[in-house]
């Protein structure tokens, strides 16, 4: 079966201030595949992230996302784009001041979503899938590090992406709860959830095997 190409990044070029973040940098993603970038601190893999949705812009260079060309994006058009996105933080960013349910509740309402039946019941599928079925009435402080990245995760998944962008997602959690919640962004990508991950944790990167593209002197290297 042909497989959905649903990243293309093609000599590009990305520029922060005065910076070369990237230059004649080269990737391609297809449905289904697990990436872990990696590299040093500020070798750009924050940055190259930020540029898949629409946070920082590309110089030059070709990049399509799941059918827009990031090179000629209109600004009405990205909210469309990043709903079609799941984006995981390191810090989580999660409303403090309302419940699991009422950060995932604001998320879909905030895409459209309109039924109160629909809503709680895909509020209930996304807990279920990364086993906090019984945290929805949780406050976030109420929770841990770990179970805060899965609600992270959880409100990820909330509009069904074919694609996730998980930013240095262990980066605040301690190496077990961190490589829980690598193996539940591998899990999730079983089901035909494409995922690309940042880190610089190589321990996670040797447990959980997957392909493996580095960051470095300014270009995406895929290492064997």
């Amino acid at each position: 079966m042909k497989r959905e190409v649903l990243l293309q990044l093609k000599h590009i070029e990305l520029c922060q201030e005065e910076n070369i973040v990237f230059h004649d940098a080269s990737l391609t993603l297809h449905d289904r595949e697990f990436v872990y970038v990696i590299g040093k601190v500020g070798s750009g893999k924050s940055s190259l992230l930020k540029s898949l949705y629409c946070e920082i812009p590309i110089a030059q260079g070709k990049a399509f996302i799941m059918g827009y060309d990031l090179l000629r994006m209109r600004k009405r058009e990205i909210p469309y784009l990043r709903r079609k996105l799941g984006i995981v933080f390191q810090d989580f960013q999660l409303l403090t001041d309302r419940s699991v349910i009422g950060n995932l509740e604001f998320v879909l309402k905030a895409t459209g979503w309109k039924k109160k039946s629909e809503i709680l019941c895909r509020i209930k599928e996304v807990l279920g899938q990364v086993g906090m079925q019984n945290k929805g009435y949780k406050m976030p402080h109420e929770l841990s590090g770990g179970e805060q990245q899965r609600i992270a995760i959880a409100r990820a998944l909330l509009n069904e992406p074919k694609l996730i962008l998980a930013d240095e997602p262990t980066g605040n959690l301690d190496p077990e709860t961190g490589l829980q919640i690598v193996q539940l962004l591998h899990d999730i990508c079983r089901y035909g959830t494409a995922v690309i991950m940042t880190t610089h944790n190589y321990t996670i990167v040797e447990s959980l095997p997957a392909r493996v593209v580095k960051c470095e002197n300014t270009a995406l290297c895929e290492i064997n």
